[in-house]
């Protein structure tokens, strides 16, 4: 893991994604001007925070299902603040040999990572400082914690949003996605306005305050994610939607497209 003394310092005056991400959930890890931004986009949508919390059931919903498949590497990047069950508890809990790399670039996230994300003897869990827009570095990083001969499940949630058009996030994925082996897995969810009444609105406010800018994308960009992969049923659905536990769940609000594909 990267050493304290290499960490920028964290800019408290601006929201951040993560600290955003932690205040919707009903964590404690976040600062005033996170809460101002996240506020305001409650403001514009108020389903929101409900929405945030559909997207991580989803994240549960999926790692229950692809350990179930025999996956026992993830690599999760845009992790975020350590909230319940992370990627590497629900994977661990069924299966304690599993290996899990989280990637982020948020420094407060690091030293929260550090400090919680602890893995089973069985297992391995490891951190990276890193950005989406370098797969290689995070392949490359990745590597001294996950076999890269074997399959690994690609966890992409709530992150592709800060890959802007003008960054290809189509070919950052491709990217990611060619260091994997047949067998590996890539799970999306993608912030939508298909479900908000007030179109643009959450995301103009947010972008306002944030250091990190984010776009929506509606079914069809979300989709294309998946080209030239097997998209297991029910293909992309609301996260609320994805294999739901009970028809409680999905009825949650939804604010993101997801889906679940097989690297042929």
């Amino acid at each position: 893991m990267a050493d304290d003394r290499t960490l920028p310092r964290i800019d408290t005056t601006r929201a951040h994604p993560a600290r955003v991400y932690d205040f919707w959930l009903g964590g404690k890890d976040n600062f005033a001007a996170d809460r101002e931004a996240a506020e305001l986009a409650l403001q514009a949508y108020p389903a929101l925070a409900a929405a945030m919390q559909s997207n991580r059931a989803f994240l549960g919903r999926a790692v229950r299902f692809l350990v179930d498949a025999g996956i026992r590497q993830f690599l999760d990047i845009g992790t975020g603040l350590p909230a319940a069950d992370n990627t590497h508890e629900v994977a661990q809990r069924e299966a304690p040999d599993s290996r899990i790399v989280y990637v982020d670039n948020d420094p407060i996230v690091l030293r929260h990572a550090q400090a919680l994300l602890t893995s089973t003897p069985q297992g391995a869990c490891d951190y990276i400082q890193a950005d989406l827009r370098d797969p290689e570095a995070i392949v490359a990083e990745a590597a001294r914690t996950l076999d890269f001969g074997q399959p690994v499940a690609l966890m992409l949630l709530a992150v592709l949003q800060f890959a802007l058009d003008e960054q290809d996030p189509y070919g950052l994925v491709s990217r990611l996605l060619a260091a994997l082996p047949s067998g590996s897995y890539l799970v999306i969810s993608h912030p939508t306005d298909d479900f908000n009444p007030n179109k643009g609105e959450s995301m103009r406010v947010y972008n306002e305050r944030s250091v990190e800018q984010a776009v929506v994308r509606d079914k069809a960009d979300t989709a294309r994610f998946f080209d030239r992969l097997d998209l297991l049923d029910p293909g992309v659905v609301p996260v609320a939607g994805w294999r739901p536990d009970s028809d409680l769940t999905a009825a949650r609000p939804s604010s993101m497209w997801c889906g679940v594909a097989l690297k042929p």
